[in-house]
């Protein structure tokens, strides 16, 4: 596996991500499907996570060639295929991105994790790369009451080497530096 997540972040690394020696954090969560979320994501976690010292390797941050197709009108006969390129590439941008980070914060909010979410730490713990999970949703969820969120996206997390919180933003931040800095050891 150590090749294979070597190979992958040189790879996406030039293509995805400006050099730095900052810790490089990808933002994972559902916050980008509102304008609301998207708002909170870009004045909160986006900033925060920059404040504290790391680059922020966001998702939602599309480039404008991948964004025009959603821009296509829903009649628009290049729309589907427009749509299917779209889609593959930013899938193909998320996962590089995830391979060049050295953690991942992961936003668990609503009714059930978001399955793109879900994935996307999937994906991190099989790269070995720390994921901080952060529920700030109120509403209880959970297989069971012993769990924050589903137990099997708990265990992805934890078996990554990171954590599950039902706190805040503060205290994801002060967690992931914690995370990273014993990573870095």
């Amino acid at each position: 596996m150590d090749g294979l997540r070597t190979a992958l972040k040189r790879r996406c690394h030039n293509a995805a991500v400006a050099p730095s020696d900052a810790p490089k954090v990808y933002l994972a969560g559902p916050l980008g499907f509102t304008a609301a979320g998207r708002a909170f994501h870009a004045s909160e976690v986006v900033r925060r996570v920059r404040e504290a010292g790391f680059v922020p390797l966001d998702p939602w941050a599309v480039p404008p060639k991948l964004a025009e197709a959603f821009t296509l009108p829903t009649d628009d006969p290049s729309r589907p295929a427009a749509l299917r390129r779209s889609n593959r590439a930013a899938g193909k941008r998320n996962a590089a991105l995830i391979a060049a980070a050295d953690a991942v914060l992961a936003i668990l909010d609503g009714t059930d994790v978001d399955s793109g979410t879900a994935a996307e730490i999937g994906y991190a713990a099989a790269l070995d790369t720390p994921v901080v999970g952060l529920r700030m949703d109120t509403r209880a969820t959970g297989d069971n009451e012993a769990t924050i969120v589903n137990l099997q996206v708990e265990w992805f997390i934890r078996a990554s080497g990171g954590h599950v919180l039902d706190t805040d933003l503060d205290d994801a931040i002060k967690v992931l530096t914690k995370v990273l800095r014993r990573a870095t050891r």
